[in-house]
């Protein structure tokens, strides 16, 4: 990665990761954990940047449409909104580091209702790397809009997970065959 790449580690979160998160991808998601981090750190090496694009929600909000579809996962202060494992351990030491930050997101696309398309070109930042969960909803939605911004995407497939199997395998198949995402292992 170069100084124009960043990576988005985007809902790496207990609510979407730990067995008791409220909205779990369970073990595919905490197996890709080391892999995220192996990441991050070449990221930071290669001058590049780290986003942590991170849900967050207010409880039963009547007004969001997740609310009708997911349990109430993500809520700020809490828990189920820290990162997950050893990302919280990642972030925590680089937190300061003016190529890391986090954003808070209130849509399954990093992009939506947010700065961050202004936040990237700003830094001519035209590569981004994709990791995280869930695959199928959230790093799906970020991809699609990514591709209708132009930039180039990345999909690291031993860092993404999903809530089943077959979610899992239809993204990524997505990710290639419809927006033209590079598919690594």
């Amino acid at each position: 990665m170069s100084k124009q790449d960043a990576l988005l580690i985007i809902d790496y979160t207990n609510d979407f990761v730990d067995d008791q998160g409220a909205l779990t991808c369970g073990k595919p998601g905490q197996q890709i954990a080391q892999k995220i981090i192996e990441l991050a750190d070449q990221t930071l090496k290669d001058d590049g940047w780290v986003i942590l694009p991170t849900d967050v929600h207010k409880p039963n909000d009547l007004f969001h449409p997740e609310t009708k579809l997911f349990p109430s996962h993500n809520v700020r202060n809490t828990w189920g909104r820290e990162f997950y494992g050893p990302l919280k351990q990642w972030y925590e030491l680089h937190q300061d580091d003016e190529h890391v930050w986090m954003m808070d997101k209130t849509r399954y696309s990093s992009f939506a209702g947010t700065s961050l398309d202004i936040d990237l070109r700003a830094r001519d930042i035209r590569s981004l790397h994709l990791t995280g969960v869930c695959t199928d909803i959230c790093v799906l939605h970020t991809a699609v809009d990514a591709y209708n911004l132009n930039y180039d995407i990345t999909v690291h497939e031993s860092a993404v997970a999903a809530l089943t199997t077959e979610g899992q395998e239809w993204a990524l198949n997505h990710f290639k065959s419809v927006i033209g995402a590079s598919v690594v292992k």
